[in-house]
């Protein structure tokens, strides 16, 4: 798998387990984010992208293995302007809305739970 300059890739973003991704934990977490352009062909296997700068503290040329083509179709990605990264690449996780309420019954206790 080759890329051509100016060609649109996505980045691949390893999944760790336990760690909060993007808004998802676990399996559900995204693989790949972004829709970044190759700048520059550098070597055998490795290409230079042009990142925003709120990912200004990753390195800017990356193994072929960790991009993946992009088709067209954007349903898939996540994009990176609606998060607000900081310099550790963490964000804060705000709630929107609270969608349904629900109270489990117990023999002797209630459990409310919130779906947000």
């Amino acid at each position: 798998m080759e890329f051509q300059t100016g060609e649109n890739a996505l980045f691949k973003v390893s999944p760790m387990k336990g760690v909060m991704r993007f808004g998802k934990k676990g399996k559900l977490s995204p693989r790949y984010i972004g829709l970044f352009e190759v700048l520059k062909y550098v070597g055998p296997m490795a290409y230079r992208l042009a990142l925003p700068p709120n990912l200004s503290s990753v390195h800017l040329v990356f193994h072929m293995y960790m991009l993946k083509r992009y088709h067209g179709d954007g349903d898939y990605i996540i994009k990176w302007d609606s998060i607000v990264l900081d310099k550790d690449l963490k964000y804060e996780k705000e709630p929107i809305a609270i969608l349904d309420r629900d109270v489990h019954m117990l023999r002797t206790k209630e459990i409310k739970s919130v779906k947000v």
